[in-house]
Parts: structure tokens; C-alpha cells; sequence
């Protein structure tokens, strides 16, 4: 993440260029900020090697765009890119290396403040210490100036010298030679960059108290609710401790969603991909299958409905959080008004299978049907009318595994399940 004049497009090119010189297949795309300081750009980067068997010109399908929780390094050209990268959840302790520079270059929210408002860098660092994997940061602009050159090229240098990509200095070295634009001036700034991450140097971070348990995460630990615990002591007997993370937060997820049924169906479908993840040799490699596929898994089972809207907006903590982030008194009321615009197809998939699809095989009555609903209404769920119809909508919850919604995500769900029963044995 980068804003205008620091390079950012340069390093993008140089990324790219290195990973294609060292015969693996890249791409980057970005999405421009709004205006100097007001947003500054993505830019995305996706590389892979080319398997040596893979067939002639036959290349991978690259993502256009990150992919939060499966990104593994981050760069930020300014200490707060780097707290905006780890507020949108590009940052995850299990995998991202996050690099950036301690500089800071104020925002016009800082500015515009009478006095003293400039955005605390401890809260950076505080979260950066949580939140990734490594965190490598120190004042990069300086050694750009002593260098003569720009941000990008110490970044660079950074980014070599973390280890992540596996290839050696001498080539990115080369890319920046090939590039023949200011190549003096920014094979210094690469050196010093180099130097510096390799020193593992952090000073200019300031002091820290040591945070008490700051990497816990939803594991799968008991609640006190029976029927929730019981399944918690079996997953732990089932599946490797390092799978607990997200095997934990995808039970808690798929029970909050429906109930401890539901979840027991979680762990008996992601059990069948454990045994294929060892079958495969996925313990050489950390079971990633079972954790991508925990997560993922848990994503598809625990959909957006009408059922899963009412139920969130008519829960106790929803109001108690909605009132602390208005900064309410005790003496003050607090009401909410919710936009919500229902289709016909919401309508449908709400309803009984056979409802839901008889309405769906008629297009004349779909479509009448559609001009009563499909139109915006607000609605205040501080009056007791609409919070009872909305509460009344979330606690139907339990005939979810009847309705048209559920059996078609239930066909997308195993659908995908069979592609990566497949896909695991060649990839």
C-alpha cells in the first residue's frame, strides 16, 4: 500500500519482473486511492511457480484481487498503510510477513484537528505485534534520502531480505539493473534496506508493555453448554492441534449460526477432508488443507439469510454495541433504523423447498409476487412492532434446513467439496 510519489507502481514492477525472471508465473493489479492522502493505492501482486511438468503454455488463473487471510506479505510505504493493511484484514498471524516503514506522512484527518492530532504509532505497533507473523518496520524514508533514491527501493531491499520469496540477492539486484531507470541511487537504497531487515534493527518502534495472551484466537476450548462442549472435546480428539484455531472459530461460527446439530455436521464433513489431508502427506505441511478448508467450509454453511439478518439485528449485544459506538449516555435513547430491500428470490429461498420452487417454475407469478416486495423499507427496530416481527423472523431459524435457500447452498456446498476431494491428490 502506497500513495502517489513513493514508488509504489516502480516496486509493483520490480516484484513482478523478479518473479517472471525466476521462471514462476506473476501478475498485479491495483485499485487507485481517492487523492493524496485521502486513500492511498492497493496494489496486489500474485505469483506462483510454474510446475516443471505442467503443459506447454498452460499458465494459473491469478486473482485480481487480495484475498484477506491469505496474503503473505504485506508492504506498507508509511507506518499507517501498514495499521490500514491490518484494519481490512490483509494481515494474519499464521502467514503474513508485514513490512513498512516508520515514517509518517500526516493525514488530512490529522491535520484539520485543533492541536495535537496525529494518530497514535503505538496503536500500529501494538496491533502489527498481534497481528502478524513477523513485523519488520523502520524508518525507510531516511535511508531513501541518503541514498538519493525513493522509499520503493529500501522496501525492496526489505522484501528481499525477509526470506519469504525464495529466490537469491544477486537476482533482485538484477531486476533493479534491468529496469535501467536510477539504478546508482536505488541499488544503494536496496543495499541499505538489505542491511538494515537482516540486522532484525526495530528501534525506531516505540516501547511496548508485553500484551497479555495477545495471539488468542477462537479455539476450541469449552463454553459450559453441554451439548457445545461435547463437541469440542470430540474435535479435539479428532483433528491436530494445528487445526484448532480455525476448526474452533468454524464450529462456533456454524453452531451460532443454527445450533450444536449443525455444528456436529461441521465436523463430521471436515473429517473426511482430514483423512484426505493425511492421506496426502498433510502433515509435512501443517494440515493446511484442513485449515483452509475449515474456514471455507464454515463460510458455506453458515450463509447470509433473511433467517441469519433478523437474528443479528434483534441480538441484545448488537444494541449494546451500536450504543457504545455513538457514545450514548445512560439518559439517552438510542434508535436504529435498518434499510432493507427484500427480493423475490430472498422471498423464495425463505420458503418451503416445494413453495420456494413453485413460485420460482412460474414467471408470471414470480414476477407479480415481485412488484409487493421488492421495493425499500426502513425499519426501526427500537419500536416494539418491527423489533417483534424481526425477532419473531430470526427464532424461525429452526426450519432453515427445510427451505429452498438451504438445499440449493447445501448442492453449491457439496459441489465444491467434490472438486477439492479431487483437486488434493494432484495439488
Amino acid at each position: 500500500m502506497a500513495m502517489g510519489g513513493q514508488g509504489g507502481g516502480v516496486l509493483v514492477d520490480w516484484i513482478v519482473a523478479l518473479c517472471e525472471s525466476q521462471g514462476w508465473a506473476a501478475q498485479s493489479t491495483s485499485v487507485p486511492g481517492v487523492a493524496q492522502r485521502t486513500g492511498a493505492t492497493v496494489y496486489f501482486i500474485e505469483a506462483m511457480p510454474i510446475p516443471q511438468d505442467a503443459p506447454r503454455g498452460l499458465k494459473p488463473v491469478l486473482s485480481l484481487m487480495v484475498v484477506p487471510g491469505e496474503v503473505d506479505i504485506v508492504i506498507g510505504a508509511e507506518l499507517m498503510e501498514a495499521g490500514r493493511a491490518i484494519q481490512r484484514g490483509f494481515v494474519t498471524p499464521d502467514r503474513t510477513t508485514l513490512i513498512a516503514s516508520a515514517h509518517r506522512h500526516y493525514a488530512v484527518a490529522e491535520k484539520q484537528v485543533p492541536g495535537d492530532g496525529i494518530g497514535s504509532s503505538e496503536a500500529v505497533y501494538a496491533a502489527a505485534s498481534v497481528a502478524a507473523k513477523r513485523f519488520i518496520a523502520f524508518d525507510m524514508a531516511v535511508l531513501a534520502e541518503q541514498a538519493g533514491s525513493a522509499v520503493s527501493a529500501v522496501l525492496f531491499g526489505a522484501v528481499a531480505a525477509a526470506n519469504v520469496l525464495p529466490f537469491a540477492r544477486a537476482a533482485f539486484e538484477e531486476t533493479v539493473r534491468a529496469s535501467g531507470v536510477g539504478v546508482a541511487g536505488s541499488l544503494r537504497a536496496f543495499a541499505l534496506g538489505y542491511e538494515r531487515t537482516q540486522s532484525n534493527a526495530t528501534s525506531d518502534a516505540p516501547p511496548l508493555a508485553p500484551a497479555a495472551d495477545a495471539k488468542t484466537y477462537p479455539a476450541l476450548t469449552p463454553v459450559g453448554h453441554a451439548g457445545y462442549d461435547a463437541l469440542v472435546a470430540r474435535a479435539r480428539g479428532a483433528f491436530p492441534p494445528e487445526t484448532y484455531d480455525m476448526v474452533g472459530a468454524g464450529l462456533q461460527r456454524t453452531v451460532d449460526f443454527q445450533d450444536v446439530a449443525y455444528g456436529s455436521e461441521y465436523l463430521d464433513l471436515l473429517s473426511g477432508l482430514l483423512t484426505l489431508d493425511q492421506e496426502t502427506g498433510g502433515g509435512a505441511r501443517g494440515f493446511t488443507l484442513t485449515r483452509t478448508a475449515a474456514k471455507y467450509l464454515a463460510v458455506a454453511m453458515a450463509y447470509d439469510d433473511v433467517y441469519r439478518v433478523a437474528d443479528l439485528k434483534t441480538r441484545g449485544t448488537r444494541f449494546e454495541r451500536v450504543r457504545s459506538e455513538v457514545a450514548a449516555t445512560p439518559d439517552q435513547l438510542v434508535y436504529m433504523t435498518e434499510y432493507m430491500h427484500p427480493r423475490m428470490d430472498e422471498v423464495c429461498g425463505s420458503l418451503p423447498r416445494w413453495l420456494g420452487r413453485f413460485i420460482e417454475n412460474r414467471p408470471s407469478l414470480f414476477k407479480a409476487l415481485d412488484k409487493v416486495v421488492n421495493k425499500g423499507r426502513r425499519v426501526r427496530t427500537g419500536t416494539i412492532r418491527w423489533f417483534l416481527v424481526l425477532y419473531v423472523l430470526g427464532g424461525m431459524r429452526r426450519f432453515r434446513r427445510g427451505t429452498l435457500r438451504h438445499a440449493n447452498e447445501v448442492l453449491h456446498r457439496d459441489t465444491w467439496l467434490d472438486r477439492v476431494r479431487a483437486a488434493a491428490p494432484k495439488d
